[in-house]
């Protein structure tokens, strides 16, 4: 029973780690568009094509996934719901862990040109004291960007995994109790 179940983690972290790398990648390409200048609506326009395709992508995978794993485990809904939500779990992990590296580590002014902006953009509205804790916020963007990576994609993941699981194997309660 154990071996089964770190089994079905390890196949749930393989699968995470595929659908990841496809988002990580996809977060790449569209931040090396973005360095692009005077791209204008064609630039933003392609950026969210990429989303799209992103998007579009990890749920085609995580159906896929979910459609081998009932194919082996009896297509039972609540035992896939549970696969897909680890698959999410892992997927999230790794995407948030790789956002927070890339803007803390690889690029460390990532979020600076956006606060620039942002204190540009508002100094005639706001005071020098409301500008400098605007600013201040800055040092603490990788870590509130990763805990909301991590939960948005682990939410959007476990609603794909209900709806996929419902349509893969037909049943209307992905929380049954197994028997």
């Amino acid at each position: 029973m154990a071996e089964d179940k770190n089994k079905l983690t390890n196949e749930a972290g393989k699968d995470g780690l595929i659908m990841a790398s496809a988002a990580i990648v996809f977060f790449l390409i569209s931040h090396l568009l973005g360095k692009i200048e005077n791209g204008g609506f064609l630039l933003t326009a392609l950026g969210f094509v990429l989303w799209v395709a992103k998007f579009t992508l990890c749920i085609w995978l995580m159906f896929a996934f979910l459609r081998k794993f009932a194919a082996t485990s009896g297509k039972d809904r609540s035992k896939t719901f549970r696969f897909g939500v680890t698959i999410a779990l892992c997927s999230s992990l790794v995407y948030a862990g790789f956002y927070l590296l890339y803007v803390s580590v690889i690029v460390p002014d990532f979020f600076k040109g956006v606060f620039d902006a942002l204190a540009q953009a508002y100094s005639g509205i706001l005071t020098t004291a409301d500008i400098d804790r605007i600013m201040n916020m800055e040092s603490s963007m990788p870590t509130i960007s990763f805990f909301t990576n991590l939960i948005w994609c682990s939410l959007i993941g476990i609603v794909i995994s209900a709806i996929a699981s419902g349509r893969i194997c037909g049943s209307d309660n992905p929380f049954a109790n197994e028997n």
